[in-house]
């Protein structure tokens, strides 16, 4: 039986699967330009969750928890330095500070990525050095540069227009912004990582808050499970703060793909059967988003298959041909 036929069982998660599977089976071979690193992929796809019936932390492998919760809130806070993340031992954004370290010191005796973290955590001038990361998510949705010197409150100005008018279609908050990305940025201005998801709007419908993701490049087997769990719970966020219930998660993808590493994992994977979806609920404190914590956020009911191991691929981002322009 494929996975879409075993959609007839109604689990939200073999939307998911079904994606996966048919780049296994259809995706197109490329490699990317920087790192020479091959994937499988398609072009176009969307998949979507009712999160009035679960919250939809994938089951058929175990995902990391603890990470999502402190990226979001590093997202929501505004922040750009890995010194909050790895303060709180998260470590899922270490490689691109690192690649940054390493490219500057090119022929310099350099720490080991283990010393780097490390040196993070100990020295705040030299986690001040290396381990900012500017115009990243965070500091896109909360300090989006202005041409006049000052900055936009994306996520604030969606929650004070749907306060304002709950039927408003402009609620958008983008984090792709060309003066700093690839070719069309001065070098010096080039971002050294890759904006990969890139663009939200929030809508309210029947007194439910619904949230459309756009990502652009979707690595769907090790980064993807995550960025489900993440703009979901942001969802349900933003609908505790507006005081009304969770609507849908609706992830639209570009570029969604399968890394050549990450094959016989996603094989693997698609043979498992999902798990009830757990439930989270945020605190009753949560009435603005300059309230919301880590430790206000409660996951019940989270059972899962183990967990399923892949290497990240540090691609995307500013290639050396745009640096020669």
């Amino acid at each position: 039986m494929s996975l879409k036929e075993s959609e007839t069982k109604n689990h939200p998660e073999y939307a998911y699967l079904s994606l996966l599977e048919e780049i296994l089976d259809n995706g197109v071979l490329g490699t990317d330009e920087g790192t020479g690193a091959q994937d499988y992929s398609v072009f176009g796809r969307q998949i979507r969750f009712d999160l009035s019936k679960g919250f939809p932390l994938l089951t058929t492998k175990k995902v990391y928890w603890k990470g999502v919760l402190h990226e979001l809130y590093w997202f929501f806070s505004g922040q750009t330095n890995i010194k909050y993340l790895v303060d709180n031992d998260v470590h899922i954004w270490d490689d691109y500070p690192y690649k940054i370290y390493k490219e500057k010191n090119n022929g310099s005796e350099m720490l080991s990525k283990e010393d780097f973290i490390k040196k993070i955590t100990q020295d705040d001038d030299f986690a001040k050095e290396h381990g900012d990361l500017p115009r990243i998510y965070g500091e896109m949705w909360r300090k989006w540069p202005t041409r006049h010197g000052g900055t936009i409150d994306q996520l604030q100005w969606i929650v004070d227009e749907l306060r304002a008018d709950p039927y408003a279609r402009n609620t958008i908050v983008n984090t792709w912004n060309p003066e700093y990305l690839y070719a069309m940025a001065r070098s010096e201005d080039a971002s050294r990582f890759p904006i990969c998801h890139n663009m939200f709007q929030v809508s309210l419908k029947g007194g439910k808050l619904s949230l459309q993701l756009y990502q652009r490049s979707a690595d769907m087997f090790l980064g993807v499970p995550f960025n489900i769990a993440s703009y979901a719970l942001l969802a349900v966020v933003l609908a505790k703060v507006l005081n009304v219930e969770p609507g849908e998660f609706i992830h639209t993808f570009g570029d969604a793909h399968i890394y050549s590493n990450h094959i016989d994992q996603a094989r693997k994977q698609i043979k498992r059967e999902p798990m009830p979806f757990p439930t989270v609920s945020i605190s009753d404190k949560v009435k603005e988003l300059s309230d919301f914590r880590p430790e206000h956020v409660l996951l019940e009911n989270y059972k899962s298959h183990k967990r399923l191991k892949g290497d990240l691929t540090v691609a995307g981002g500013v290639k050396e041909r745009d640096l020669e322009l």
